[in-house]
């Protein structure tokens, strides 16, 4: 009887602890409205259509647009799909930040970063002619790739262009990963954010070239 005992206070521990490491999954989009959701940065503008979120490029004013989670998140696991435009590229903002005020770009040169713009971890989406897809982009502030993913099998071509592509990230710490479409992406150490918002960004573009789109759907986080 008292081995019976100690192993159903064992099991329970085990799963007390699982609880503890990871919340359940949520939906971060319910498919409907951008509740929870505001605009930062540019002027794009953002819709829902068919169960997705449509971001539409514009051509006024200096800096990209995203849409961004009304809270913050530290330690996570992120699943999303996006489709874009062949002519657009795109990313998903983790960890992220806006200026308070106009100030001189971090990573040096005479830009000043104006108040509202975004910066912080940015998990890239674009074409395979770039070869960057799923690397991360440090956006708005040091302006340099975390990763190289030269010599990553599969990941250079992992991005499809003009379908569905599937995005998990993963950030615990100062370890931060991602996977596109199941493959193995980018992989690195940073201790600069621990934790900050999540924003699914638009490009300012030329006024003589698009509207062009990007499109969100199937997004959701547990927590770690």
């Amino acid at each position: 009887m008292r081995k019976s005992s100690s192993l159903l206070i064992c099991l329970l521990s085990l799963a007390t602890a699982a609880r503890l490491t990871a919340s359940e999954w949520v939906s971060l989009f319910d498919g409907k409205t951008l509740n929870n959701w505001v605009v930062k940065g540019g002027n794009a503008t953002y819709r829902v259509e068919n169960g997705e979120i449509v971001g539409t490029t514009g051509s006024k004013g200096s800096i990209n647009t995203f849409l961004c989670t009304t809270r913050d998140y530290s330690d996570f696991e992120l699943e999303l799909e996006v489709k874009l435009d062949d002519s657009l590229n795109s990313g998903v903002q983790i960890r992220s930040h806006t200026y308070t005020k106009d100030t001189p770009q971090p990573s040096g040169g005479n830009r000043i970063r104006i108040k509202g713009e975004v910066y912080g971890y940015q998990c890239e989406m674009a074409a395979n002619a770039k070869g960057t897809a799923g690397n991360f982009w440090d956006e708005g502030r040091w302006t340099k790739w975390h990763d190289d993913l030269t010599n990553k099998p599969g990941a250079a071509t992992a991005f499809k262009a003009g379908q569905w592509n599937h995005y998990r990230i993963i950030a615990k710490g100062d370890h931060i990963r991602s996977w596109v479409n199941g493959i193995p992406c980018a992989d690195f150490h940073d201790s600069e954010d621990a934790s900050g918002f999540i924003g699914l960004q638009i490009h300012r573009i030329r006024a003589d070239v698009g509207p062009f789109h990007a499109r969100w759907r199937n997004i959701r986080i547990r927590e770690l």
